[in-house]
């Protein structure tokens, strides 16, 4: 038996491992606390099945009619009205830009149609961008054909049912549902993130570790200096891929890729801004963790929800508000509507505006975060 198992030398290397992690709170406390935040986060958050889509309506019958059009897209569950416009160039502007998933269009000879029993047809346009998110609310208008206008049917005496209008269905910037064209700008945001965060992360912890991190704050570099240094050549890390990355899809998979000066100057700022924030998270990490062990663990407990609530695996909406609120924060979630307008929508920088802005906000914030963390001197 001594000679080869122990149970006391067992013990005793078991014991030293316990007393070990117990010294590193932030490990022990990471290892209880990462999968019941996970559990409850992700699944509270993540649904498949998105409700309340933003829509926009231009109606151009003003009957009593039409309106009964309207309640019966909400009544759906999978349609929600936030904007009412007066003109086609102010529908194309919102779906363009992002800020509804869907336009209904109602013209002026809907109730017309109607009532002389012509076909009566109601134009959806639907944003294909991200083909997951709209898929059931497509389903679900084209039943409306059935359901919708029961009670002005009675009063006009028609038969229940009766099929006499139509809900017409045009699929935006991604007519023919290709998913590797919305797949592919999300993991060009996955990749970013993990390398980039990761690298940066490590790059501290590393030289503290190694006990270099002495000799890099006995020169007069400041905070800010140290830190530009560090991320630097990370920067071409990150353009690199992303070249990569484009090239591949775009010879392999046929990605469109902007086709303007405008769109490109956009996805470029994008592109930049994503990078940077990455690199500024990453390195906000590696001052707050005392190991690389504890900075991989802290960039992985940051990777999760820059998948799944960012709008890359699940659908943005289909979360609730609070976890939609929470991915707000997340670089990847402005990085992935900027990639998608710029490559799918030709977007130009007006377009993107919001998006760049919230980009430019995190990243700034997060920036000061991590020169205010850094030291010039070892705890």
């Amino acid at each position: 038996m001594n000679q080869f198992l122990s149970l006391n030398r067992i013990y005793a290397v078991l014991a030293k491992e316990f007393t070990q992690l117990k010294r590193e709170r932030t490990t022990y406390a990471m290892i209880l606390l990462l999968p019941v935040i996970q559990i409850l986060v992700f699944g509270y958050a993540i649904n498949n099945d998105p409700h309340h889509l933003p829509t926009a309506v231009l109606s151009k019958d003003y009957s009593s009619v039409a309106k009964s059009i309207v309640t019966a897209f909400e009544n759906t569950k999978y349609f929600k009205i936030d904007h009412v416009v007066t003109s086609e160039l102010e529908l194309n502007a919102l779906l363009k830009q992002g800020k509804v998933q869907f336009a209904i269009t109602i013209p002026e000879d809907f109730t017309y149609n109607f009532v002389n029993r012509k076909k009566a047809q109601v134009l959806l346009e639907a944003d294909a961008a991200d083909p997951t998110t709209i898929a059931s609310a497509i389903s679900a208008a084209n039943g409306l054909a059935q359901e919708a206008l029961t009670q002005e049917r009675a009063k006009l005496g028609f038969p229940p049912q009766k099929n006499d209008f139509e809900v017409i269905v045009h699929k935006l910037y991604n007519p023919e549902n290709i998913t590797t064209f919305n797949i592919i700008p999300g993991l060009l945001s996955v990749i970013l993130t993990m390398t980039l965060v990761m690298q940066t992360a490590l790059a501290v912890t590393r030289e503290i570790e190694r006990g270099t991190m002495e000799s890099l704050l006995s020169t007069p570099a400041t905070s800010v200096e140290i830190m530009i240094g560090k991320l630097s050549p990370y920067v071409l890390v990150g353009f690199a891929q992303t070249i990569v990355a484009l090239s591949i899809a775009r010879l392999l998979f046929n990605l469109p890729l902007p086709n303007s000066s405008g769109a490109w100057l956009a996805f470029s700022i994008g592109v930049v801004l994503f990078i940077l924030g990455n690199l500024a998270i990453g390195y906000l990490v590696s001052t707050l963790a005392k190991s690389q062990l504890q900075a991989m663990q802290m960039s992985l407990f940051y990777m999760l929800p820059s998948m799944f609530l960012t709008g890359f695996a699940f659908p943005f909406y289909g979360m609730p508000f609070w976890a939609q609120k929470i991915g707000s924060f997340i670089p990847g979630t402005h990085f992935l509507r900027i990639i998608r307008g710029a490559l799918l929508k030709n977007q130009q920088l007006s377009d993107m505006t919001p998006s760049l802005l919230a980009l430019s906000i995190i990243v700034i914030t997060v920036c000061s975060f991590a020169v205010l963390r850094s030291r010039k001197t070892l705890d």
